[in-house]
């Protein structure tokens, strides 16, 4: 049996379960999922995804309709699991990194990033965890190790 799985976003603020997602791998580090957009839009369709647990980050890869890679997408994450329910809560926390085809990295959203801590939606805690996930990912790109998390992903395609 598989977890479930459910995204939270604070702006706007929503909690989506994930319940069309396609779980292709589950691991202590990582949850892989296989995906069609839940609003449909023009430059992609569908794509896969890698949730990191341990660090906090969801790295999409975008697909349009004929399977061609549109950008690489990631997403900083806080991760509640319930074992109970055997579910997951990623809420997005706004920061987020679009690599293209090359590669290419820039940092997008920190208006609602810093939206979302004026607003009391985060903590200044979140605030200080968030920047340093994001440090460590970028640290990641700019190193040229991002290679190690498409494989990942392209294992499971």
């Amino acid at each position: 049996l598989m977890p479930q799985l459910y995204r939270k976003r604070l702006i706007p603020e929503e909690c989506i379960h994930l319940k069309d997602d396609i779980i292709l791998s589950v691991s202590d580090d990582y949850i892989i999922t296989k995906w069609n957009t839940l609003n449909p839009k023009t430059a992609f369709s569908n794509g896969l995804s890698l949730y990191v647990l341990k660090k906090g980050w969801k790295i999409s890869k975008f697909l349009d309709d004929n399977g061609n890679l549109v950008q690489w997408y990631c997403d900083i994450i806080s991760t509640e699991y319930n074992s109970d329910s055997d579910s997951y809560i990623f809420t997005d926390l706004l920061a987020d990194v679009i690599l293209d085809s090359n590669l290419n990295s820039r940092v997008v959203d920190l208006d609602e990033f810093a939206t979302a801590f004026e607003s009391g939606m985060i903590s200044a805690d979140e605030i200080t965890s968030t920047l340093k996930k994001l440090d460590e990912l970028l640290s990641i790109i700019y190193d040229g190790r991002f290679s190690d998390f498409i494989s990942i992903i392209e294992q499971h395609k």
